[in-house]
């Protein structure tokens, strides 16, 4: 079980902040232009939502540390991951449900050479929303799941560097030359053989 929770909540952070990072390259809103062709801009989510990006690997780095940390650090991750999902989570759904006009003033702006809130109202009939804004809520979501069971759990998991001093101090309490013959690799068994040693004995 404390194995268990311990990966969920690293994939959690992981799968979340992945999903954040591809999304942040996809188009989030497009933007049709009033002229006779009716033109689509798409507008990516790092226009959309700049701070998609660095939210997005903020949460990667925090589920690939959470593997490795002490109990302190974990929480201290966990408070992390939680704040960081809530805002990935709280922007994408604004962003997905307001479609709000500031978001494709940059790609406008590309496209016509006129900036400004005004000047999107002008020139844009309508800002359609896709799916990433919502899949990139999903992903917030989780990396925030992520963070709030790293809180309630992390004193149950168990330390990286005393499963490493155990095995180590298991290793010194072993005989000289004791070792297993499943250790050993072939420079092992080569070396054996040039002592003239059978290592399958």
């Amino acid at each position: 079980m404390r194995r268990r929770s311990r990966m969920i909540a690293v994939l959690a952070a992981v799968v979340g902040g992945g999903l954040a990072v591809i999304g942040a390259t996809q188009p989030w809103l497009e933007a049709t232009l009033r002229d006779g062709a009716q033109a689509v801009l798409p507008v990516p989510g790092t226009e959309a939502l700049p701070l998609v990006t660095p939210l997005g690997l903020a949460a990667l780095a925090l589920g690939l540390a959470l593997s490795i940390v002490g109990t302190v650090l974990r929480y201290a991750f966990g408070v992390i991951g939680v704040l960081i999902g809530a805002s990935l989570l709280v922007e994408s759904l604004r962003t997905a449900l307001t479609a709000p006009p500031e978001a494709v003033v940059g790609v406008v702006a590309d496209a016509t050479g006129l900036a400004g809130v005004e000047a999107v109202g002008t020139l844009v009939s309508a800002i359609t929303v896709t799916a990433w804004p919502w899949i990139t809520a999903v992903g917030a979501a989780a990396v925030c799941a992520g963070g709030v069971l790293t809180l309630v759990t992390a004193r149950s998991w168990r330390s990286t560097a005393r499963r490493y001093r155990t095995d180590a101090a298991a290793e010194a309490r072993r005989p000289g030359g004791s070792r297993p013959h499943d250790s050993h690799d072939p420079i092992d068994s080569w070396d054996d053989l040039s002592r003239g040693s059978d290592p399958t004995v």
